[in-house]
């Protein structure tokens, strides 16, 4: 059993910052993944890919958050961050955590991201 569990979310205003985080646990080791990455999903849409990072480091990211987002990995410890600033409220959204490794994805629960005035 592999566990995802995410936290930092709730409520900001419009052009503020939140960081989300994320910890694996259960039957893992060390570099446990080959990839993490945060996905989203807004009321009446699909899920997408926010941002990703490998085991190596290299990141990519959705247009949309680009030069306001950063994801950062303690890959030795499977744990993923994402750090959101100059939020907007188009980044309203359940935001997910998920860890791959080979063809197995693996989901957190999701943590509730709400920009608003």
């Amino acid at each position: 059993q592999v566990q995802l569990v995410e936290s930092g979310g709730g409520l900001v205003q419009p052009g503020g910052s939140l960081r989300l985080s994320c910890a694996a646990s259960g039957s893992i080791f060390s570099y446990y993944f080959d990839a993490m990455a945060w996905y989203r999903q807004a009321p009446g849409k699909q899920r997408e890919l926010v941002a990703a990072i490998t085991r190596s480091g290299d990141t990519n990211y959705v247009d949309s958050v680009k030069g306001r987002f950063t994801i950062s990995g303690v890959n030795a410890k499977n744990l993923v961050y994402l750090q959101m600033n100059s939020l907007k409220p188009e980044d309203t959204a359940v935001y997910y955590c998920n860890g791959r490794r080979r063809r197995t994805d693996y989901w957190g629960q999701g943590t509730q991201v709400t920009v608003s005035s």
